[in-house]
């Protein structure tokens, strides 16, 4: 090899040589990015409450509950007739409590009060969105329910719908409820991402982890878990993964439609599922025992 050739040689070896460490520069500086900034790539609020149950004729009562020095606003909507059965609503993550309505109604029309909330940074709650600031609050709410409203364990339908959902399997490894619904929820946050970023170990630098996966096993109450097959943001087999990883007794309804309009575009399969699985498992609350 003469000089020239030499040369060259050693030239492309440097240039490779810094193609490769900007390449690795790039991917440590995006998952410095990712690490740093995850919050913003995980939650999505909003502060204004554009509705209220008042638009739909509903009675309800506003409730600010305190929480490390800041405060967990929500609304307690009662059914339609005087009941204690009760869901704890914990919704999915875009938007405030004002942007379910919709899902509410499903309930209000299956005869229960319906407590909902907003989580740290979300609507009217002050402070700011985390992993545990979002166990605080649901567990907030429970002790509401339970101390300040007197409604027994038992009469207490946990609901988490996406984000909810990992909020919910939490809470449901606490208490005792009458049962526990899981709606278009993941398996987990790091899941999630490895699936998203699959170039970047997600599970190390994860800080909101929300691990269902793990936990849901020890969630004793009876356990609906909903999914559709159509859903573009949280893959159906999150779902199938949470029921499997589930003990009995557990059901699945699979719905059809998106993400965040599975539950109405799937109609009567939606809420007949509802009300079949609440007849079979909640035989202690008035509207679905055996006459």
């Amino acid at each position: 090899m003469n000089k020239k050739q030499a040369g060259r040689k050693s030239s492309l070896r440097k240039v490779l040589s810094s193609l490769f460490i900007f390449g690795i520069s790039i991917y440590v500086i995006l998952a410095l990015l990712l690490f740093v900034f995850q919050k913003k790539f995980l939650f999505f609020p909003t502060t204004e409450i554009r509705v209220t149950p008042a638009s739909k004729g509903w009675d309800f009562q506003e409730f600010i509950l305190p929480i490390d020095g800041f405060e967990t606003f929500g609304w307690f909507i009662p059914a339609q007739t005087e009941t204690n059965q009760t869901v704890l609503f914990s919704h999915g993550n875009a938007g405030n409590i004002g942007d379910r309505l919709e899902s509410i109604r499903i309930f209000h029309e299956l005869d229960f009060n319906v407590a909902i909330y907003d989580y740290g940074g979300y609507g009217n709650s002050t402070g700011s969105v985390s992993e545990q600031r979002c166990y605080a609050d649901a567990r907030a709410v429970w002790s509401y329910l339970r101390e300040e409203r007197g409604i027994a364990a038992s009469s207490i339908v946990l609901f988490g719908r996406s984000l909810g959902g990992g909020v919910t399997v939490q809470l449901a490894t606490e208490v005792d409820a009458a049962a526990v619904v899981l709606e278009s929820t993941f398996f987990s946050i790091p899941r999630m991402a490895q699936e998203i970023y699959p170039v970047f170990p997600s599970s190390l630098f994860i800080r909101h982890r929300f691990d269902s996966g793990s936990k849901v096993a020890n969630v004793e109450e009876p356990i609906l878990h909903i999914h559709s097959s159509g859903d573009e943001l949280i893959p159906f087999s999150h779902g199938e993964a949470l029921f499997d990883a589930s003990t009995e007794p557990k059901e699945f309804l699979e719905l059809r439609g998106g993400h965040n309009d599975g539950f109405w575009s799937s109609g009567e399969t939606y809420t007949k599922g509802l009300a079949s699985f609440f007849g079979k498992y909640l035989k202690t609350l008035p509207a679905f025992s055996s006459p």
